[in-house]
């Protein structure tokens, strides 16, 4: 095979021939096209003897994606948006370019428009004899080969636009992506929610624990975050009476990369005024379940290899109890913290010799269990230190009124019961700055909004990309980020 910049070369000096000949590359025009699904609905149906009588002239448009030459004849395969159309162009059909022209200076890659008369072949294939072929974009790299071009995974991520055309189970998964976020914002737009923006640069980090990327404000001469979640600016349109918000956004963390994170993802979150955390589990298996449903036809799907089953009632177990049956691990046994931070030590558990127990419970947790919740369970019982923004069990105030949703093994959702009370939330606030956590901070403002009343309020965060990832049988969640993070 040539070398590419040789090929490179060979493409640009057949655009300079195309000039030379009067033919702009890169026309600006109007073409109207009717696309291949479009075609196939109206003609695919008729046999070869209909679509004869019929005389049906077309205008379609897009990418060649391949090229056959028979001599006196040629078999293309042209790509648009909804899928391939086979165009069938003949030396003494082809009015315009001459033919010789069009095998000469027209490659795989090139963006074109076709008119005919559509008939189908002996194997029953739609295909549109040219009458007119007209160069709607010269391509000057030729494109990789399907089974032996782009192979290297990070090579398709850097050039996702020529990963999106060669390979259309990627358009399928971005096109999927679209459509879940469509059906959720339309599932909690009819419920009465209404959908709003809340800054993406903020002057104090706050809404999870995290670390988050600094910025500066010239003009101001201040130092930003970008957000790590909207969860306070969220909260304080509750206290100003929306009642039900939602957005679908983005949050910046400064953390690891891996297949299940990546420091620039989108986030759903939603706060609903007079419900408790337990409406809030009942509506997400209505809105994920429904999801699935519209999707696949049915409540089951196979994702890695194993079949999860949407189907409601999901199961709601207690990270105690998840402890027990899944990590064989009575924490009621364990006498007291120092004995449970050794136990978390011994199973390769770092950085906890001054934890907190709710935080040396919550790891063992994520240790032993995490990976075992394939089909869709809650877990509720979440120790208050790890969970600043939520309000205490009156049954057990070192617990919290929150679930998290895990789907075959990752965490796909996490609500609670939102803290209301502006001296609780300002001692965990505090607590927080005096255990050095990522993202502490004191918000002031945020205290002062908790003072003038918010209203009993349950919220939830869905992540959307790992709910992709679910839904597209996709392992990394840069299979589902168009242009995810990577190096130069």
């Amino acid at each position: 095979m040539e070398p590419i910049h040789e090929l490179l070369a060979v493409r640009k000096e057949k655009g300079e021939q195309l000039r030379k000949a009067g033919i702009d590359p890169y026309p600006q025009v109007r073409w109207p096209s009717i696309d291949s699904a479009e075609l196939q609905k109206e003609y695919g149906e008729l046999d070869a003897a209909e679509l004869e009588g019929r005389g049906a002239h077309v205008s379609a448009s897009g990418r060649i994606m391949a090229f056959r030459d028979f001599g006196k004849s040629s078999f293309i395969h042209i790509q648009d948006r909804k899928g391939r159309l086979q165009v069938y162009v003949r030396k003494d059909m082809l009015k315009t370019p001459e033919y010789a022209d069009f095998k000469k200076l027209f490659d795989t890659g090139d963006i074109i428009g076709v008119e005919g008369k559509i008939f189908k072949t002996k194997t029953g294939e739609l295909t549109v004899l040219a009458e007119r072929i007209i160069l709607l974009t010269k391509s000057l790299h030729p494109l990789p080969e399907k089974w032996h071009g782009l192979k290297d995974v990070e090579e398709r991520y850097r050039h996702r636009y020529v990963d999106l055309i060669v390979n259309e189970k990627v358009r399928e998964v971005f096109v999927r992506r679209a459509r879940i976020i469509e059906f959720i914002r339309k599932f909690l737009t009819n419920r009465d929610f209404i959908e709003v923006e809340t800054p993406m640069m903020q002057i104090i980090p706050g809404g999870a624990v995290a670390k988050p990327f600094m910025t500066h404000h010239n003009a101001l001469g201040l130092d930003l975050y970008l957000r790590i979640a909207p969860e306070l600016h969220l909260k304080r349109l509750i206290v100003g009476g929306l009642e039900r918000v939602f957005e679908i956004n983005r949050n910046f963390r400064n953390e690891g990369i891996s297949v299940r994170h990546n420091p620039e993802f989108t986030m759903l979150e939603f706060y609903q005024a007079y419900v408790t955390y337990e409406d809030l589990m009942d509506l997400t298996e209505e809105m994920v379940s429904t999801l699935v449903q519209e999707i696949f036809g049915s409540e089951k799907i196979t994702y890695n290899g194993v079949e999860i089953d949407f189907a409601r009632p999901w199961r709601r177990i207690t990270m105690h109890q998840a402890l027990l049956d899944l990590g064989g691990l009575d924490i009621a046994g364990i006498p007291d913290l120092d004995s449970l931070r050794s136990h978390a030590k011994s199973l390769g558990i770092e950085g906890l010799e001054n934890a907190p127990k709710g935080k040396v419970i919550t790891e063992l947790f994520e240790k032993l269990c995490e990976d075992k919740l394939l089909q869709p369970t809650f877990i509720t019982g979440y120790p208050v230190e790890v969970s600043p923004l939520a309000k205490r069990s009156k049954e057990r105030p070192e617990l919290v009124e929150r679930f998290e949703l895990y789907i075959s093994g990752m965490e796909i959702a996490n609500g609670f019961n939102e803290l209301n009370d502006p001296d609780d939330q300002k001692a965990r606030f505090a607590e927080q700055i005096r255990e050095k956590e990522e993202g502490a901070a004191m918000d002031e403002d945020y205290i002062m909004a908790l003072e003038y009343g918010l209203p009993p309020t349950a919220g939830e965060g869905i992540g959307i990309d790992r709910l992709t990832m679910l839904l597209t049988d996709s392992l990394s969640i840069r299979e589902v980020i168009l242009f995810p993070l990577l190096r130069p």
